[in-house]
C-alpha cells in the first residue's frame, strides 16, 4: 500500500467515494474496483482500506443533507440494513463474493433496462411499503457488507418511490452512513481494518471531503430529470461491470 501508482489510484477512489456522499449516486461504487487496480491489492483488501474512508465522509454528507431525507424509507431501511450487515458477517467464509457480484450485477442491468426501455417518468410520490423494503433492505445491507455495492438493490426499492432529487440523496446519504457505521465491527472482527488503514484515512479524508461539497453543489444544479437519467445510466454501466467483474472471479 504504497509507492506512485497506490496513491494515484486511492486518490482517485476518495474522490469517488466523496462525490458518492455528496449525492451522486452509484459514483462511490467505482471506489473499490478502482483501488483494486493496484497490484497486490484485492478487492476484498481495498473494500476493507475504503470503509473508514467511507465512514468519515459519511460525516460531512450527513451534515450537508441534514435537512433532506424522508423519515419513512429510514425506518424500514436501516432495521433490514442491520439485518443484511448480520447475515453478510455470518455468512463471510461460506458464500463467495464472486457470485454475490454478479447477482448485484444481474439485479442493475434488469431494473436500469426496465427503465430506459419503458422511458417512466415518476411524478407523484409513493408511499413506501413495509414488505418489499424489508426484503430490499436486507439485500442492500448484505452486499454493501460484502463490497461495499448496496446501491443497485438500494435503487431498485426507492427510485419508484418518486422521491426528489434532494430527498433522494439525503435519504440514500444516511442510510448508507449508518449501514457503513456498523460495518466496522464486523469487519474489524475479520481483520479486514486495522492501523494501517486507518493511517490511510488520515492522509486521504480531505482529498474525500472536498469531494463531498462538490458532489453536492453537482447535485443541486442538476435538473431533475437529468439527475434521474444519469442515475438509471450509472446503475446500468456499474451493474455491468460488476457483472464482468464477478464472472471473470468464478
Amino acid at each position: 500500500m504504497d509507492g506512485v501508482a497506490f496513491w494515484m489510484l486511492a486518490v482517485l477512489a476518495s474522490v469517488l467515494v466523496g462525490m458518492g456522499k455528496g449525492g451522486l449516486p452509484v459514483v462511490g461504487m467505482l471506489s473499490v474496483p478502482v483501488l483494486a487496480m493496484v497490484p497486490g491489492i484485492s478487492p476484498v483488501t481495498a473494500a476493507g482500506l475504503l470503509l473508514p474512508l467511507y465512514v468519515v465522509s459519511d460525516m460531512f454528507g450527513l451534515y450537508a443533507y441534514r435537512h433532506a431525507f424522508n423519515a419513512r424509507v429510514l425506518a424500514i431501511i436501516i432495521p433490514a440494513g442491520t439485518l443484511g450487515v448480520a447475515i453478510g458477517y455470518f455468512t463471510a467464509t461460506l458464500v463467495s463474493e464472486a457470485w454475490v457480484t454478479v447477482l448485484i450485477g444481474v439485479i442493475g442491468v434488469v431494473f436500469a433496462l426496465n427503465l430506459l426501455i419503458r422511458r417512466q417518468v415518476i411524478v407523484e410520490p409513493k408511499r413506501a411499503e413495509v414488505a418489499p423494503g424489508m426484503f430490499w433492505g436486507a439485500v442492500t445491507g448484505f452486499t454493501s457488507f460484502v463490497s461495499h455495492s448496496g446501491g443497485p438493490p438500494y435503487q431498485v426499492y426507492t427510485m419508484p418511490l418518486g422521491l426528489s432529487k434532494a430527498v433522494f440523496a439525503g435519504t440514500s446519504t444516511i442510510a448508507f452512513a449508518y449501514i457503513n457505521a456498523i460495518k466496522l465491527i464486523p469487519y474489524y472482527m475479520l481483520g479486514q481494518v486495522n492501523l494501517l488503514s486507518l493511517e490511510k484515512v488520515l492522509v486521504l479524508m480531505p482529498v474525500a471531503a472536498i469531494s463531498v461539497f462538490a458532489g453536492v453543489g453537482l447535485v443541486k444544479r442538476l435538473p431533475e430529470r437529468l439527475f434521474f437519467q444519469l442515475v438509471t445510466w450509472a446503475l446500468l454501466l456499474v451493474s455491468i461491470k460488476l457483472m464482468w467483474d464477478g464472472f471473470k472471479a468464478i
